[in-house]
């Protein structure tokens, strides 16, 4: 009789155990992309970083793109937390949106990521579409709030674009604290109900 137990097969997919968490490889890459940048930084310099297999990294991230983008968005999702953010006073909202904002982008570590290249503006672009504007319609609700998510993450994207990504002159020169005086009124007016048009009541009594 043969007492050797048989070798358990090698499963494909997700290593069975305690494997290093999501969070210890974005960390890892965080400081290697700051470091390197996205060019110069390989997943398997982020995999000895965090002390993983490269295989665990493709499994959660897909590729150094995804990766990339779960650093950046960590980020964002971090400036722009629920909690946080909508988490307050309605009346507020347009406040803690541009503060969230531009604390985000006046961070130099953020700043760093931004910079380099067509993978950092893409994501940023996903992000505003994809996640922010998502959370807002659902924060605001009711017949109009596509609308009115559509019109703050406008106003917030043209902020990122013209101060940030692409700085114009004059948007670029402004401080923070002058930025957020400018663009609340606007950030106000985009959260504000869409009143009913006389188009709209009248199409509705003839319904």
């Amino acid at each position: 009789m043969n007492n050797d137990a048989a070798a358990p097969a090698r499963t494909r997919g997700r290593p069975r155990g305690n494997p290093p968490t999501r969070e210890s490889i974005v960390s890892a890459a965080h400081a290697l992309f700051l470091e390197r940048g996205y060019r110069g930084t390989t997943v398997r310099a982020v995999a000895g970083a965090a002390g993983v297999d490269p295989a665990l990294i493709a499994y959660h991230f897909g590729s150094k793109k995804g990766l990339f983008a779960e650093v950046m968005q960590f980020q964002c999702a971090n400036a722009l937390a629920v909690e946080a953010v909508l988490g307050g006073d309605p009346d507020t909202l347009a406040d803690r949106l541009i503060d969230a904002v531009t604390d985000l982008w006046e961070d130099a570590d953020f700043r760093e990521l931004t910079g380099q290249g067509d993978e950092a503006a893409e994501v940023i672009r996903e992000y505003l579409e994809h996640e922010l504007l998502a959370r807002l319609v659902e924060f605001l609700g009711g017949r109009d709030a596509t609308a009115r998510a559509t019109a703050v993450v406008t106003v917030l994207g043209g902020l990122i674009y013209t101060r940030y990504l692409n700085p114009l002159p004059t948007p670029a020169s402004l401080t923070p604290s002058e930025t957020r005086h400018i663009l609340t009124p606007a950030l106000r007016a985009a959260l504000a109900p869409r009143p009913r048009t006389a188009t709209t009541t009248g199409a509705g009594r003839r319904g």
